[in-house]
């Protein structure tokens, strides 16, 4: 009997597993190419909507499901947190994640089994974009940076420090200030 799914197949985020049938060691090989979904990242770096990420997955049928296993590629987009520039941040991350049979999902429960953290099946469709999600996100850069050593911008002014590594501000302390002060009045009646 067929399980009713609100998955659409056609979303290329959704894996169909219905010609690996139910027998445990049968598996097959996706690889595709599908435009990233909206707000893959943080606000400092992400993988921009609609660009290329690149799946290489494995499919294999397992008593207690579905097994997928593979890579995901893709680059992310950000800004140095440093110096503010932009950068390029080519990402691949593995993925292993289970998606259990709905009714081996009900029998573990009704026994007690901690199914946390393991997905299931909806029908013969994977919603693979949580499991996307949950690879991609932590792997990008939390201060990503232009590069390892950037110097970043002058607290002063804000100059781009890399453009110019001898770049300095000479800082007075405030509290000699009124001494500078008298020292410009006593050059200017030095040279009256």
């Amino acid at each position: 009997m067929e399980h009713p799914t609100h998955l659409d197949p056609r979303s290329p985020f959704v894996l169909d597993t219905k010609e690996l049938g139910r027998r445990a060691g049968s598996m097959r090989q996706v690889e595709r190419t599908i435009p990233a979904p909206v707000d893959l990242g943080t606000d400092i770096i992400s993988i921009p909507t609609g660009t290329d990420l690149e799946l290489e997955l494995r499919l294999e049928s397992v008593m207690e499901g579905v097994l997928v296993t593979g890579s995901i590629r893709g680059r992310a987009v950000g800004e140095c947190v440093r110096c503010l520039e932009e950068v390029l941040d080519d990402v691949e991350v593995s993925v292993v994640e289970l998606y259990a049979y709905s009714e081996r999902a009900r029998i573990a429960e009704a026994e007690g089994d901690d199914l946390e953290g393991v997905r299931e099946l909806e029908g013969d469709l994977i919603d693979f974009e949580p499991a996307l999600r949950d690879a991609v996100v932590p792997a990008l850069p939390f201060r990503p940076l232009c590069r390892p050593d950037c110097p970043g911008l002058c607290s002063e002014c804000g100059a781009l420090l890399a453009d110019d590594p001898d770049h300095s501000h000479e800082i007075l302390d405030p509290r000699w200030a009124a001494l500078n002060r008298l020292q410009g009045t006593f050059d200017e009646t030095k040279e009256s």
